[in-house]
């Protein structure tokens, strides 16, 4: 029998720039390719499981990854450890090989598998496949990490030797193991959400490797001149949408980093660049302080008075708050599963500072809608804007949905996409329809309680609120 060298895809679902694939696929090794549908090392922690719209996503960037491959990926579910340990017992295993990952459970899980691999003599390589920098390599003169994300990605990142390694090519002649009778289908794993809202997402995304790399290029194409200043502005097309094939690994940083960009303001290439900086770092903070998945960074917000609010909490879910931006925001969310990120800290910020509802709340909702969740991002960005994390945003950043409305949809074309009802609306009327008078309201067909919320709260007297429990933990 022949020996083989497994490669374990788990976020890296390419073929090209995929060191680990590279190497099983290397030196004239046949590859026994795998992926395991871990269903036990993370079922205690409920925020590090995928959420819905990351599990539709998930099945088809497999599935369209399985094609390109001649259907020669195996599918697994259960415990990775017993899984492969069954695969030592019955073939010949060379090697095996990943790519790491960082959420605090597949760091320990990796270990162990690790230390089984080493200690029954099974050759075992691991690589950096989606970041730029591993996080322990970035690190201030007095070996201690950042919490500042300037000094992190212009002295850390930037000012680093060696920069980030090169591409790595698919593998020209592949030798697969063929062993059809081995594992499962993709259907098995059960990943697809039984709640049908998922099916719509088919209208705005193609998961996998090949359209990933098209969303790439037609960004560099066309969004990424004038990007510093239009990424604010929802309704232009000056944002990337590269974030769940960075996440799925369907594109690796690496790629984004050294793509050709000829031609482009330095400016805003400066800039969407410092973008792949900011997930780096948040990658680099959940390493370093993993307890932020689940608690305040700053101890002091413990203490903070949350408001428990379920009537609150369901109208921002459903965008129904009366606030014309936030509703868009969230519908959007709904429908696409995806948010515009300068929306994306309306609305957080609306939640966390208006509402005072915990920002485990947003982190929850945003994990189980987003085709983009990723616990990091999702995590550094949620502790961002209420706080209570590195780096954080003052707290007494309050953004105002009204003038962040009027300065980056002033027309209203995004909140008319996603808000039809007030479509009718001129802008002037659009932003806070509730200082309209009736009269006005009643000739283009709305009446706030009825075909539009009213607003939840106001934004002075919750803004106000929201400070004065501030104060009671800054001490």
């Amino acid at each position: 029998m022949s020996d083989f060298s497994i490669h374990w895809f788990r976020k890296d679902l390419r073929l090209e720039d995929n060191p680990s694939f590279h190497f099983a696929a290397s030196e004239g090794r046949i590859v026994l390719p795998i992926y395991i549908h871990d269903t036990v090392n993370n079922q205690d922690n409920p925020e590090f499981q995928e959420g819905e719209a990351t599990r539709w996503w998930l099945h088809h960037s497999l599935k369209e990854l399985n094609q390109n491959m001649d259907h020669q990926l195996r599918f697994f579910y259960g415990n990775p450890l017993q899984i492969i340990q069954e695969l030592i017992e019955q073939y010949s295993i060379q090697s095996i090989s990943w790519n790491r990952c960082y959420e605090p459970w597949e760091i320990e899980r990796d270990t162990e598998i690790k230390s089984y691999l080493n200690q029954h003599n099974i050759e075992v390589k691991t690589f950096n496949s989606s970041l730029l920098f591993e996080p322990w390599e970035v690190l201030k003169e007095d070996q201690t990490p950042y919490k500042v994300f300037t000094p992190f990605y212009k002295k850390g990142c930037l000012g680093r030797h060696p920069g980030p390694r090169q591409l790595v090519a698919k593998p020209k002649a592949i030798q697969w193991a063929n062993l059809q009778s081995i594992g499962t289908n993709l259907e098995s794993l059960d990943l697809l959400p039984s709640h049908p809202w998922h099916e719509k997402l088919h209208h705005y995304w193609t998961p996998g490797e090949k359209s990933g790399k098209i969303i790439l290029q037609e960004f560099l194409n066309e969004g990424l001149d004038g990007y510093k200043d239009g990424r604010n502005f929802p309704s232009l097309k000056n944002v990337s949408r590269l974030s769940p094939y960075l996440h799925f690994g369907e594109v690796s940083p690496h790629q984004i980093w050294f793509a050709d960009k000829t031609g482009k303001p330095q400016r805003d290439i400066d800039h969407f660049l410092s973008e792949i900086g900011w997930r780096e770092f948040s990658y680099y903070l959940i390493f370093h302080f993993p307890s932020m998945c689940t608690e305040n960074l700053n101890g002091k917000f413990d203490n903070f008075p949350w408001d428990e609010n379920p009537e609150f909490l369901k109208a921002w879910k459903e965008g129904k708050t009366g606030y014309p931006i936030v509703d868009a925001g969230m519908r959007e969310l709904w429908e696409t599963g995806y948010m515009h990120n300068r929306v994306r800290m309306i609305v957080a910020s609306f939640l966390v500072k208006n509402l005072l509802i915990h920002w485990k709340e947003g982190l929850d909702w945003f994990r189980d809608c987003l085709c983009d969740a990723d616990l990091q991002n999702n995590t550094a960005s949620w502790q961002w804007t209420a706080g209570s994390g590195a780096d954080a945003a003052p707290y007494f950043r309050i953004f105002n949905p009204i003038l962040q409305a009027r300065k980056f949809d002033p027309d209203g074309t995004y909140i008319k996409r996603f808000v039809p009802e007030l479509a009718s609306l001129p802008a002037e009327f659009l932003f806070a329809p509730w200082e309209t008078s009736p009269v006005i309201l009643e000739e283009y067909g709305i009446e706030l309680g009825k075909t539009y919320p009213k607003p939840l709260v106001s934004i002075e007297e919750s803004r106000d609120y929201a400070l004065k429990a501030y104060d009671k933990i800054k001490g």
